[in-house]
């Protein structure tokens, strides 16, 4: 409850009974939601400025306690009435643009131990419940739910949080098939020198310079004959099927349909007879 302490000190002289303690804690959850009290009653005075402190004559009436308040960023007026009712503290908060109405009960023994009003470190039980009621019931709706939507954000960042943890730190856990977000690794283009590898395989006409092959029988720096693909195979070829400057790579050896004798030069007789 930081701020509580040097506010409560402040009004202290002013505090005579526990529902003096109540409203000063209320008061103090209307600062933190971004409020500032303008002034006591239900009429606006010449003398209204905002500001974290009590008025002066906020405890006059200990039956019926009457704030004004003004948004801190905005021009919307907030009026605060607590009326005391035997043991409790009946709290109604209107909107005065809007006419929205909450209201709040609050046990004022639940809460306060009448017998340490002067002791700021004793003078409040259960601060947290209260707090959160006055959150949760009292509070304009638009508030509430802003203070709603921080509180499962926060608890959304935590949970992810011990979960990327927990993750991180098992051993045998498999990662993701989708990369986490963030900056990625810059992978150069392969067909960019110097990782043009393969590059050449998609280039058969060798416009960049080498053909496919790793060992290219046709580019490989070695004194060759000056066998020309382009000029045709006999009988396999015909002249112009392969491109000039094209890579080729041989499906047989070169000139294998020799003149002179092969296996059917001679063949034995009768070896066209279908019924031998």
């Amino acid at each position: 409850m930081a701020g509580l302490e040097v506010l409560y000190t402040c009004v202290a002289g002013s505090i005579s009974c526990p529902q003096d303690a109540v409203l000063c804690f209320v008061h103090w959850e209307m600062i933190k939601s971004g409020y500032r009290c303008i002034g006591c009653g239900d009429e606006p005075r010449s003398s209204d400025k905002k500001s974290e402190l009590l008025p002066a004559d906020w405890s006059v009436n200990k039956e019926l306690y009457s704030l004004r308040y003004k948004a801190q960023d905005s021009d919307t007026q907030i009026l605060l009435k607590a009326i005391a009712v035997d043991s409790t503290l009946i709290f109604n908060l209107m909107n005065s643009g809007t006419q929205q109405v909450s209201d709040l009960t609050v046990n004022i023994s639940d809460h306060v131990n009448s017998d340490q009003l002067h002791t700021f470190d004793s003078v409040f039980k259960d601060a947290d419940t209260l707090s959160e009621k006055v959150k949760t019931q009292l509070l304009p709706a638009q508030d509430r739910q802003t203070n709603q939507r921080a509180e499962r954000k926060s608890r959304r960042e935590e949970e992810d949080e011990q979960r990327r943890r927990a993750e991180d730190s098992d051993p045998l856990r498999i990662p993701g098939r989708h990369p986490r977000q963030g900056t990625q690794p810059h992978w150069p283009d392969p067909m960019v020198p110097p990782f043009a590898a393969g590059g050449a395989d998609l280039d058969p006409f060798g416009s960049r310079g080498t053909g496919g092959m790793i060992m290219d029988p046709l580019r490989s720096g070695y004194p060759r004959s000056g066998f020309d693909p382009s000029n045709g195979i006999p009988d396999i070829l015909p002249p112009g099927a392969v491109p000039p400057g094209a890579r080729f790579d041989p499906f047989g050896p070169v000139g294998r349909h020799r003149p002179g004798p092969d296996r059917d030069h001679m063949p034995p007789p009768g070896y066209d007879d279908m019924f031998m």
